[in-house]
């Protein structure tokens, strides 16, 4: 029966690049893989994608074949000698096996220790000039009893008799390519290549005991809710001698009874009264130093802002600070006494009553305040 033509056989154009003849044939092998299916022609039609696969992969074969066809091949030794051919990487991938390349060294190479995370809880003021705070993590660290080894103490681990100290058991398994070593990682020592006769009994074998850490921390001024200060080193102690994971402290910034933070000013509403307002006034409003002197000039409407400069909170990474926004809002006394009222109704006669339409509302000139 006359052969196929390879690009039918892989369902791939002829243009295909070296990537989508590989996931081609991946495709097709994990489908028609004898161990996989169990079909009269799987076996025939196995053989027939690797050897596609064989020629198409190779640029200089694929060369050939592409100008003269499957004659042309007959001068370069006939039938491709497939068993010779490195799939390791694609059947490892298909079917968790390969050709006996060791993976130990990539199981027991030192890895770091994983990163932990800290709700970091502050005050207004706290975030706004910094604080030293002592805070308290529970880690792993390396066991005070065994040092780590995770034996008992005048005890220490031998060598697994069932890996002889690899970390991994081979089986030998025969496929259409010839014979394939299956690799998996030892189920007696899981991968150590040792095993502990005698477990420490603080640590349990695990080399390594759960302690609760109290660390003093310097908090920058500045930091707002939301952030982030990492402590390098901090975090979970490494594998196999690997570096500790870093500890990230993530900062939660209790809400403040009167002041509100907009980048780095600081929002304050505070109200006055109609006569105030109409005639002016020196009044104190609060700033996180304490109280300050500002001066409302007469005729001071609703919504007006005063920016109080280097009263706000400090630049993180720089010096000098923002600057504190006080939003005035007039209140109306919805209580008046009898002498109160007769004095509001003299001057009521006095301003008349056309009303006019704002330019613009009183929202809108608090969200210019806000930036937005």
């Amino acid at each position: 029966m006359a052969k196929r033509d390879y690009y039918e056989v892989l369902g791939v154009d002829r243009s295909a690049n070296p990537d989508e003849l590989k996931a081609a044939f991946r495709k097709l092998a994990r489908e028609y893989h004898p161990d996989v299916n169990k079909a009269p022609d799987a076996e025939e039609r196995f053989k027939e994608i690797n050897e596609a696969y064989a020629i198409l992969s190779d640029a200089e074969k694929r060369s050939v074949y592409d100008r003269y066809g499957h004659e042309g091949l007959s001068g370069m030794g006939g039938m491709p000698d497939i068993s010779s051919m490195d799939f390791s990487d694609i059947f490892e991938d298909l079917f968790g096996f390969g050709f006996g390349r060791s993976s130990s060294r990539s199981r027991n190479r030192p890895a770091r220790g994983a990163d932990l995370n800290y709700p970091l809880n502050l005050t207004f003021e706290e975030s706004v000039f910094g604080v030293e705070k002592e805070i308290e993590i529970t880690r792993d660290e390396v066991c005070s009893t065994c040092k780590g080894s995770g034996a008992e103490p005048g005890t220490k681990p031998v060598r697994c008799s069932t890996c002889n100290g690899s970390g991994e058991v081979r089986t030998v398994r025969q496929t259409l390519l010839g014979s394939m070593v299956q690799v998996t990682t030892c189920p007696t020592c899981q991968g150590k290549g040792e095993v502990i006769n005698t477990p420490c009994s603080v640590c349990r074998g695990r080399g390594l005991e759960r302690k609760t850490i109290k660390k003093t921390v310097s908090i920058p001024a500045g930091v707002d809710n939301g952030n982030q200060i990492r402590l390098a080193g901090e975090g979970q102690p490494g594998i196999n001698g690997g570096p500790h994971g870093n500890l990230y402290l993530d900062v939660v910034v209790k809400e403040h009874k009167y002041f509100r933070r907009n980048k780095n000013d600081i929002l304050l509403d505070v109200n006055i009264n109609v006569a105030q307002a109409s005639l002016g006034a020196e009044i104190k409003v609060p700033t996180l130093e304490g109280d300050t002197k500002l001066n409302i000039p007469a005729g001071t409407q609703p919504g007006k802002t005063f920016r109080l400069r280097g009263k706000g909170v400090p630049f993180l990474r720089s010096n000098g600070r923002g600057d504190m926004m006080v939003l005035v809002n007039v209140e109306i006394p919805n209580r008046l006494t009898k002498e109160q009222r007769e004095l509001f109704e003299e001057l009521s006669k006095t301003l008349g009553s056309e009303v006019l339409p704002q330019e613009r509302s009183f929202l809108d000139r608090i969200k210019e305040v806000l930036g937005g």
